[in-house]
């Protein structure tokens, strides 16, 4: 076996611009996978014709956020302050992707009245008993990371961010650059998925992040809004960052968080 494979596996996985986005996710995966929905695009992102409902207060998000209770599978842990991005710490450079970019780092968009943000990791599987040093590396880092975050907001503003993020998936489909917290990234393209379940109206999609060695690493960005409140997921996988291959959306998750929601 040549170390080549090996080290690119080691160096992607360590990449500072990958680790920055999987950062707030601290610290399995479960069967309930949906499948990667390319080439679908999302009907669900329609707007509602209800009146906006009351946006939840800080206290209403904390009762409601994910809880270690709610998932069969993985870890869910608070965000560290220090780990936790904020808005003026991500710029893009085309000013119509801001929200795409927001949405990978996890911040909440617009001026919500209030937030909360929870971290989940799945955990990894063992590697078969005769796998070589290299598939037994690339299981251990078959990881799915996720930052929950949870944003309420006053006078329709749930359903601004809605509109924001399907317009922007749209723009900016052929990628874009941006900056977050001291970290100039870059993103190769923006592909609309099927969203999962869950909420009145939502959007999915897979953003590739150009990473070492050529390798183009999938993320996973849903959101989805449930009255005056927006929960958003952003899913990474190390061993994706490694190899450049696709990985399910851990359904579960949102649906577990969606469900709290209603």
């Amino acid at each position: 076996m040549t170390t080549s494979p090996v080290r690119r596996t080691v160096l992607a996985a360590s990449a500072a611009a990958f680790a920055l986005l999987v950062t707030a996710c601290g610290g399995s995966g479960d069967g309930d996978k949906a499948d990667d929905g390319k080439g679908k695009a999302d009907s669900s992102a329609s707007a509602s014709a209800a009146p906006a409902a009351k946006a939840l207060t800080a206290a209403e998000l904390e009762k409601a956020a994910l809880a270690q209770a709610d998932v069969k599978d993985g870890k869910v842990t608070e965000v560290p302050a220090e780990d936790d991005a904020t808005a003026d710490k991500v710029k893009s450079k085309d000013a119509a992707c801001q929200p795409l970019a927001l949405l990978q780092m996890g911040v909440p968009a617009g001026s919500p009245a209030a937030t909360v943000k929870r971290s989940w990791a799945s955990q990894p599987e063992k590697p078969a008993a005769d796998a070589g040093p290299e598939e037994t590396l690339l299981a251990g880092l078959d990881v799915e990371q996720m930052v929950v975050t949870l944003a309420s907001y006053e006078d329709g503003g749930a359903e601004q961010v809605l509109k924001d993020v399907e317009a922007a998936a749209g723009t900016c489909a052929g990628g874009y650059a941006y900056d977050a917290m001291g970290e100039a990234l870059t993103i190769e393209s923006v592909e609309k998925t099927e969203a999962p379940g869950g909420g009145d109206e939502a959007v999915a999609i897979t953003a590739l992040l150009a990473a070492d060695e050529g390798v183009k690493a999938p993320m996973k960005l849903v959101v989805a809004r449930k009255g005056a409140t927006v929960a958003s997921f952003t899913v990474t996988n190390f061993a994706s960052a490694a190899t450049g291959e696709d990985f399910a959306f851990p359904t579960a998750v949102s649906d577990a968080q969606l469900g709290k929601l209603a």
